[in-house]
């Protein structure tokens, strides 16, 4: 009798752990979309209500002095992203166990680390702060990334995607594309950013009115073989 009560209160302690997980963990953490709004854990910033306004740093900076302020000597980390006359921006990395983490400092975007699971670089900024500069990207133009070591790799935007957040302060949130007016998932939405082989993804939100987190802008470039620095 001993024996068979150990065992149901071992399996009562596994089924309490995988309940546990389930509600610290409500969605596969693939489909998790990082939240690039105004949320209640950052500190309230000047809004950006033109979305159009870029960062004067990216005027007075070239690519050389840019890589010049920002080299660590980390030769496997990105440390920078930089588009001619729009924006140059410092990259940090997320903390360990969590990926919705977004840098909210001006002039620095943060990188994804669910992305990298999938050869995808992500870097991601909040819209009132470094995201703002998001917007005046466009398709065709060449997204440069820094490495710590100096070393350079190009991209070309050749996808802007821009989806409603249905429930716009969580990542597990559904979406509505802007475009086709279909309603996606957040796993659906990671899988169609996040995922389809090596390729930088940059996520910024989109607000509307007071909403902040309104919607989710991407933009998706591809590398340029002859990237290299």
């Amino acid at each position: 009798m001993a024996s068979q009560s150990s065992k149901k209160f071992y399996l009562f302690l596994i089924a309490l752990l995988a309940f546990s997980l389930a509600f610290l963990f409500p969605v596969s953490a693939g489909a998790a979309v990082p939240v690039t709004g105004m949320v209640s854990a950052v500190p309230p910033a000047p809004r950006i209500m033109d979305q159009s306004a870029a960062s004067a740093s990216a005027d007075l900076l070239t690519l050389k002095d840019f890589i010049e302020a920002v080299q660590t000597g980390e030769s496997s980390r990105v440390v920078g992203v930089y588009v001619s006359h729009v924006m140059a921006l410092r990259v940090v990395q997320q903390p360990a166990g969590n990926p919705g983490y977004v840098s909210a400092t001006e002039g620095v975007a943060t990188q994804f680390s669910l992305a990298a699971r999938y050869d995808v670089i992500g870097l991601l900024a909040h819209n009132f702060a470094a995201g703002s500069a998001f917007f005046r990207i466009q398709s065709g133009d060449i997204i440069t990334l820094v490495y710590g070591d100096g070393q350079t790799a190009d991209y070309q935007v050749s996808e802007i995607h821009a989806y409603q957040a249905l429930s716009p302060n969580s990542p597990s949130s559904a979406f509505k594309d802007l475009d086709s007016g279909q309603t996606l998932s957040a796993q659906d939405v990671f899988n169609q950013v996040y995922t389809h082989g090596p390729h930088l993804t940059l996520q910024t939100c989109i607000q509307k009115g007071e909403v902040d987190s309104w919607g989710r802008l991407f933009i998706i470039a591809q590398p340029v073989s002859s990237a290299g620095g």
